[in-house]
């Protein structure tokens, strides 16, 4: 399996306002077709330490491809930095600069003269083509190494890189196909699932398992590879099924779906509603709920009853429960999901009342403790859990949670039916 690596290139990429994104979406396309990226560096605009990060990568790895630093200003150093790194020299082409001139024409303007920087190419490179930007690409083989050099910009890479990169490497790389698949976790932790599973995935010696933990669930990610497109698909779906077997209901996922997509395709296969109550969330249930296309189908109303006297005034919780057990209680949840279906008339409602912080907590209900409450037609109930995280992950915590708590009382109701 051929390795590669990933040079972002760019001061500006070393501040905390921008992302390399273009490593992402190349470490995607090279995935694909049965590369591995082993590494990713970001240089900043440093002719040493640029010209240093070359030659050790291409030490290190079989493919070795740069993005950015090819504009036409002191601070594009790449060309320059790359020739030196490589042991080549750059090479002034002239019909390079009677383009750029034509396209700067096009544009309505003369092309400065500092524009002809970019009429560099390093010797013996293959001249990468850019119709959507002034700087040209490079693609060098030096020695059994496969070195290309790609603009920075993303809408001038990417059609760079597809049209005239990726079908080499793909030719390099083989008849190799790597299928991918992600499960999703809900109410169990990342060393409980790893504990479960890694006797069943350790037997598919060409699957690569990786278990991640995402802020709320776990992401158990599987990536298949063989010389046949069926035989790897055949392979994924065999371990997948084991592994969802194994850990039963906690899989909510079976192929990437986030878990408000899930309890909506519930909800429209068992032609239910939902109505929300929401107190420490703020309104999240529901818009999680609504971002999902068709949304209206199954959700119908929702109510964030923040202070208690909107707890009393529009879901009907007695001020007598409040006063005695507290906003945030067993009592208080039931009371909110039982008034939020009478409300909207639904078959499902669920509530969440909780101390999300930094502030409000006590030593009998600490800052993370929530109550979720559940109604349908023939019960009202609830539980109680506390959350770790700042203010931001305990309230996106109790609103997976909560929705994690009406998909699993779906499932029962589907097999008491």
């Amino acid at each position: 399996m051929l390795s590669a690596e990933i040079i972002a290139i760019g001061s500006e990429l070393l501040t905390p306002t921008k992302t390399d994104t273009n490593s992402l979406w190349l470490t995607g396309k090279l995935n694909e077709i049965g590369i591995e990226v082993k590494l990713k560096t970001v240089v900043g605009d440093d002719k040493m330490r640029l010209e240093e990060t070359i030659r050790d990568a291409l030490k290190r790895s079989d493919i070795v491809i740069s993005t950015g630093g090819l504009g036409p200003t002191e601070d594009d150093i790449t060309r320059t930095v790359a020739a030196r790194a490589i042991g080549r020299k750059l090479v002034y082409q002239d019909d390079l600069e009677t383009d750029l001139r034509e396209r700067f024409r096009k544009w309505g303007r003369e092309m400065p003269e500092i524009n002809k920087r970019q009429a560099f190419v390093i010797e013996g490179a293959d001249v990468l083509p850019n119709p959507n930007g002034s700087a040209v690409g490079m693609a060098v083989e030096t020695g059994e190494k496969f070195f290309v050099i790609l603009p920075g910009p993303p809408r001038e890479n990417q059609p760079m890189f597809e049209n005239f990169i990726l079908p080499k490497l793909r030719r390099a790389a083989g008849e190799i196909y790597v299928k991918r698949r992600m499960l999703r976790v809900g109410g169990v932790g990342e060393s409980a699932v790893d504990e479960a599973i890694a006797p069943i995935y350790k037997l598919y010696e060409t699957v690569e398992t990786s278990i991640l933990f995402n802020k709320s669930e776990i992401e158990i990610h599987l990536a298949a590879q063989s010389n046949s497109e069926t035989e790897a698909d055949a392979i994924l779906e065999e371990l997948a099924g084991k592994i969802i077997e194994k850990l039963g209901v906690a899989v909510f996922s079976r192929n990437g779906e986030l878990m408000e997509e899930i309890v909506g395709k519930l909800l429209c296969e068992n032609k239910k509603t939902v109505a929300v109550a929401e107190s420490c969330t703020g309104g999240l249930i529901g818009g999680r709920l609504t971002d999902i296309p068709g949304a209206s189908t199954y959700f119908m109303q929702g109510v964030i009853a923040y202070a208690n006297e909107a707890k009393i005034k529009t879901l009907n919780v007695a001020p007598e429960i409040i006063e005695k057990y507290g906003a945030v209680s067993a009592e208080v949840a039931e009371a909110m999901a039982k008034g939020m279906r009478e409300l909207a008339n639904t078959d499902y409602a669920i509530s969440v009342t909780g101390i999300a912080g930094p502030d409000g907590g006590s030593e009998e209900k600490p800052v993370g403790t929530v109550f979720i409450g559940y109604a349908d037609d023939a019960q009202t109930k609830s539980f109680k859990t506390i959350l770790p995280g700042d203010r931001y992950l305990i309230r996106w915590r109790a609103s997976q949670t909560a929705l994690d708590y009406l998909r699993r009382q779906i499932l029962k109701t589907q097999t008491t039916e």
